[in-house]
């Protein structure tokens, strides 16, 4: 966190600028948003056991999978996510549409992401009502949905084999509709203080 020190001191002063270009009285929503992969070729994560037990855990060699693009809004406890086949430009703009839906009407949100290319891209559609914030490059710690990636993990979508893709696909969807209908994890999970508390 030190080497983003600098970057973390002008964020007040970047979301300051940007409610200078809104409305008088535009609440503002801060959100977070990435992408994780999901598919056969599945990550072991560790569990509970008796001591000296080696519990088994299935590892498919399959490579079918599709991808949860996530965001949050830690204040609200409110996230909004599409589970894709691909992770390109196209779906990040399907992606933008279903987060500004879930924007509060009247408010406007500013959406922190990495610096993928398809978060950069100049052919993005943003909606209007929502302002895109990269974080510093190669700073995946700064993201709370990366600590959101690793809790789906952990608790629905490793250790387990997905019999075809369509499977994949409910099962990711499952695990976040399971995410969402619990707001105070998402509050727990998301806030970080030098966004949340200035």
């Amino acid at each position: 966190m030190n080497l983003h020190k600098k970057s973390l001191k002008k964020f007040p002063s970047a979301l300051e600028a940007i409610r200078e270009k809104l409305m008088a009285g535009t609440a503002l929503e801060i959100w977070w948003q990435d992408e994780a992969r999901i598919g056969q070729k599945n990550k072991i994560t560790r569990r509970w056991a008796r001591k000296g037990t080696r519990p088994r855990a299935a590892h498919d060699q399959r490579t079918k999978s599709a991808y949860i693009f996530g965001a949050i809004c830690p204040e609200r406890g409110v996230g909004a996510a599409l589970v894709l086949s691909r992770c390109d430009t196209e779906a990040m703009d399907l992606h933008l549409a279903e987060i500004s839906a879930q924007v509060v009407q009247g408010a406007h949100a500013v959406v922190m992401l990495d610096q993928a290319g398809w978060h950069t891209s100049h052919a993005l559609q943003v909606p209007e009502n929502i302002t895109l914030m990269p974080i510093p490059a190669r700073s995946p710690e700064l993201n709370p949905v990366e600590n959101v990636w690793q809790f789906l993990r952990d608790n629905d979508l490793s250790n387990r084999i997905f019999k075809s893709f369509e499977e994949i696909v409910q099962l990711s969807c499952d695990a976040w509709l399971k995410l969402v209908e619990q707001p105070w994890k998402i509050m727990s999970i998301g806030r970080r203080r030098w966004a949340h508390e200035f």
